[in-house]
């Protein structure tokens, strides 16, 4: 399973509470997850989305993030024993390749990046002036 997280699951405590029931659902089921978290944390997940599905887990805290890195990709492998892999961008930062885990410890490497560039390249005129400029597209929000 791929989230890509959205300004409304973190708008408030039952949002947040929402999704990362779901995705706790999705790993205690043996679905694998990867939580693509472009927003800075904020007051209802001061330590980041990663880190409350964490906590629900397994409640020991992940390796700690670089004050100038706010934002993740976490990719959880739901086998024995669960394991969380976390980067941590800075924003305006290329995106990394983010594993996605197919089966206990198997995985394919998701061009993140390359794959935003490519929908970008795509995306109507109209929309992309909406968004950013046309030569960079939108960033992460700040």
């Amino acid at each position: 399973m791929i989230e890509v997280v959205s300004p409304g699951n973190k708008d408030s405590k039952h949002a947040i509470a929402s999704f990362v029931a779901k995705a706790v659902d999705f790993l205690r089921n043996g679905i694998h997850f990867l939580a693509i978290d472009l927003f800075p944390p904020g007051p209802r997940d001061p330590d980041g989305i990663a880190q409350a599905i964490w906590d629900e887990l397994v409640g020991e805290p992940l390796a700690s993030r670089p004050e100038d890195k706010p934002l993740t990709v976490a990719a959880f492998d739901a086998g024995e024993p669960l394991t969380a892999y976390v980067d941590s961008l800075a924003i305006g930062a290329a995106l990394p390749e983010a594993p996605l885990f197919l089966a206990p410890g198997w995985y394919v490497n998701v061009p993140l990046e390359q794959t935003y560039r490519a929908s970008w390249d795509v995306t109507p005129r109209p929309i992309r002036d909406l968004l950013g400029t046309p030569a960079t597209g939108p960033r992460p929000a700040t």
